[in-house]
């Protein structure tokens, strides 16, 4: 590489990223250890990483104005990936998000959405700046991501369909929108999630999730089971935690999915509260070294995607971490770089890239 391109680069994202991983391969391998296919997982997850970490360079390397030119054929890729799984993807444990690759791999489009929603949005808005605090803009802007939106939805799969809708809400803010346009947009979504839920367009489970972050103890051996255990898992680590691999609650399997969703239970009762806050700091660093990138982009364009980045990251930490310790219903969201997930860390990686991107523009500015 360049030495240029290597000076341009925010190297302080970049160790936190890679921090994170190493973190979270370790966490993989102890969450799926007792069932001994550890190192199995392991490899998948290093090898998702290698690959992302190869893209986030090749992405940093494409000046950021360059997306707009692709929008139009982003926008549809993105609707072509989203219909071809709703018809041929696999399906597992009710949901149909992935579509089968070689070598044991799955590519799960909707995670891929996050990041072309961010660029094709940013570019839709920056062409209509002027009136971006109108009501009618908001609207039209909603009914743009809508399409994804709703065949994410029909996955089915809300976590990721509120990830998106959260992309949205911070692009938009950030981007000058009025708040009171926005507020009722949250107002209109709380009556519009009411009537989803009296005319059971919410699939059942959808509905035990939130029954049970109300009252978990209605049903601790079904829908209350998650949250009662990780909760257990959390408070068990205390001060110091338990020690890598020694893990109770791991061990015995007593927590699902806790190599992906879940695997913040894995670092708490391990490492403890030491070991959480830590993990928090990091991430702490990563999200304001992005919020950085907000106040120096020069561009409305480069804000937007700052800003639906930034969210994105935010939105993953904040509720993931929340569901687990039981201050926020269960959505199935990951926590980024540490739950396994291939499509999920690649995505992590490429909006670094971009991030990096925009940072290597107000580096040639400044200097």
């Amino acid at each position: 590489m360049h030495r240029r391109f290597l000076r341009e680069l925010d190297w302080t994202i970049i160790l936190v990223a890679l921090l994170l991983c190493a973190w979270g391969l370790v966490m993989i391998y102890s969450a799926r250890r007792a069932q001994g296919d550890g190192l199995y997982f392991v490899r998948k997850q290093a090898i998702a990483m290698s690959v992302g970490i190869v893209a986030m360079f090749v992405v940093a390397s494409i000046p950021i104005q360059m997306w707009q030119r692709w929008t139009a054929w982003l926008y549809t890729a993105n609707i072509a990936l989203l219909v071809y799984v709703d018809f041929f993807g696999r399906t597992t444990k009710g949901a149909q998000r992935w579509i089968p690759l070689p070598g044991g791999f799955n590519l799960q489009p909707s995670e891929l959405a996050k990041i072309i929603v961010i660029l094709t949005l940013a570019h839709w808005l920056a062409t209509r700046e002027e009136r971006i605090r109108s009501p009618a803009l908001v609207v039209k802007s909603l009914l743009y991501i809508g399409l994804p939106v709703l065949l994410i939805f029909k996955q089915p799969d809300l976590g990721t369909a509120l990830v998106v809708m959260a992309i949205w809400f911070g692009m938009m803010m950030l981007g000058g929108a009025r708040l009171k346009h926005l507020g009722v947009v949250l107002l209109v979504g709380a009556i519009a999630f009411t009537a989803m839920w009296h005319l059971n367009v919410l699939e059942d489970y959808q509905k035990n999730r939130l029954v049970a972050f109300l009252n978990p103890q209605r049903d601790p051996r079904g829908s209350g089971y998650h949250i009662l255990q990780a909760r257990i898992a959390v408070g068990s680590g205390q001060v110091f935690g338990k020690g890598l691999f020694h893990g109770t609650q791991n061990l015995l399997l007593f927590i699902p999915e806790q190599h992906t969703d879940f695997i913040f239970t894995v670092v708490a009762e391990e490492t403890g509260f030491t070991g959480s806050v830590t993990l928090l700091a990091l991430y702490g660093v990563l999200l304001w070294r992005l919020m950085r990138l907000i106040l120096q982009a020069h561009h409305f364009y480069t804000r937007l995607i700052a800003a639906g980045i930034t969210t994105f990251f935010a939105y993953h930490i904040v509720v993931n971490t929340g569901m687990v310790i039981g201050i926020l219903p269960v959505v199935g969201v990951w926590l980024p770089f540490l739950s396994f997930g291939g499509t999920a860390v690649v995505t992590c990686f490429v909006a670094l890239g971009l991030m990096q991107a925009i940072h290597r523009q107000q580096y040639e500015v400044m200097f």
